[in-house]
């Protein structure tokens, strides 16, 4: 499986030791519905593009938007575009991506779209979470699989740390930072999910039982590994999310291994 870091341009010296397979979270549209960046070396070549959007991002002038997104694509040899974009669709986004989709095609780059784009985007790949709550990893792959076919996914592989007090009705939980993932970690008996493909534990609080469930290396190849078997064939982690992970994730496999 071809394993993509996302990385902004000030992780890129880091991200660049571990792997070539490099999506550049460098470029957004900005309120004047063209095209910014924050500079990247003059000399980079390769990788894909992240698009991203602000709340005054404006999409008033798609067919100039979209030129502008192909020029840069040619110049750095970005063979693909992956749309950062909220999940609600409007139709102002929407005619742009469906504007962008054709340029794409044309010029024989990848699009990559959040699921809820994916009725509206045929010829574009599917970006598919991985960080589930609830219900079975397994399930929600090979539905995707045969919904969109295995061909048109790709993975976002979220990194999953979450903190839950018990009883949790509504299934919001609170994002902890690695940092503070690894000190609630010590001392735990930390359990594996097979139907969440992620680890869990329990805790007392001031009174409270809290449920914590997080990816690690383990889990985050173990959801590649199950993707792989459908026929899914890539996947995207980003920093500073799995930073402490980055040796791990992109060490040289050993045979037989993913």
């Amino acid at each position: 499986m071809q394993l993509y870091l996302a990385a902004t341009p000030d992780r890129l010296a880091a991200a660049q030791r571990c792997t070539c397979r490099m999506a550049h979270v460098a470029y957004r549209v900005g309120a004047d519905g063209h095209l910014h960046g924050t500079p990247l070396p003059t000399a980079l070549q390769g990788g894909m593009m992240v698009l991203g959007e602000t709340e005054e991002s404006c999409f008033h002038a798609p067919d100039t938007l979209c030129r502008e997104i192909l020029r840069s694509c040619l110049r750095r040899c970005f063979s693909g575009i992956v749309l950062d974009f909220p999940l609600s669709v409007d139709r102002k986004r929407l005619t742009f991506a469906k504007q962008l989709e054709r340029w794409a095609m044309q010029y024989q780059r990848r699009l990559y779209v959040p699921e809820s784009y994916a009725p509206y985007l045929p010829q574009s790949k599917v970006l598919l979470c991985t960080a589930l709550t609830s219900g079975r990893l397994q399930q929600r792959l090979e539905e995707a699989a045969a919904q969109y076919t295995p061909q048109r996914l790709a993975l976002d592989l979220q990194r999953l740390a979450m903190d839950f007090p018990l009883p949790a009705p509504d299934g919001q939980g609170t994002p902890l930072s690695p940092a503070e993932l690894q000190r609630r970690c010590r001392g735990q008996n930390v359990y594996f999910s097979e139907d969440l493909c992620a680890r869990y534990f329990t805790q007392q609080q001031n009174g409270h039982t809290h449920f914590v469930l997080f990816d690690d290396t383990h889990t985050l190849r173990r959801k590649m590994v199950l993707a792989q078997q459908l026929g899914i064939g890539e996947a995207f982690v980003m920093l500073p999310e799995v930073e402490d992970l980055l040796e791990d994730l992109f060490a040289k496999k050993k045979e037989g291994e993913l």
